[in-house]
């Protein structure tokens, strides 16, 4: 998939567990993980704005595009 989620990266630098963000955002430690993981379909705004909040950044320090490979075609 050509969007990048970056969690991982806030998380460190703000030295904080996924289960403390996912108690402070409101959603569960699960689907905070399919996030994180780039397995997630879709984000709510209220969602990114909520990480945006209490990982005190801005929602492109979350998400990034990347080209995807395209030597298969």
């Amino acid at each position: 998939m050509p969007i990048v989620v970056d969690i991982d990266v806030m998380l460190a630098r703000r030295k904080m567990s996924v289960g403390e963000l996912a108690d402070r955002i409101g959603i569960t430690p699960v689907n905070l993980a399919v996030l994180k993981n780039g397995r997630a379909k879709a984000v709510r705004f209220t969602t990114l704005a909520a990480l945006c909040e209490v990982l005190k950044c801005q929602p492109g320090d979350l998400l990034r595009w990347e080209a995807e490979d395209t030597a298969g075609e």
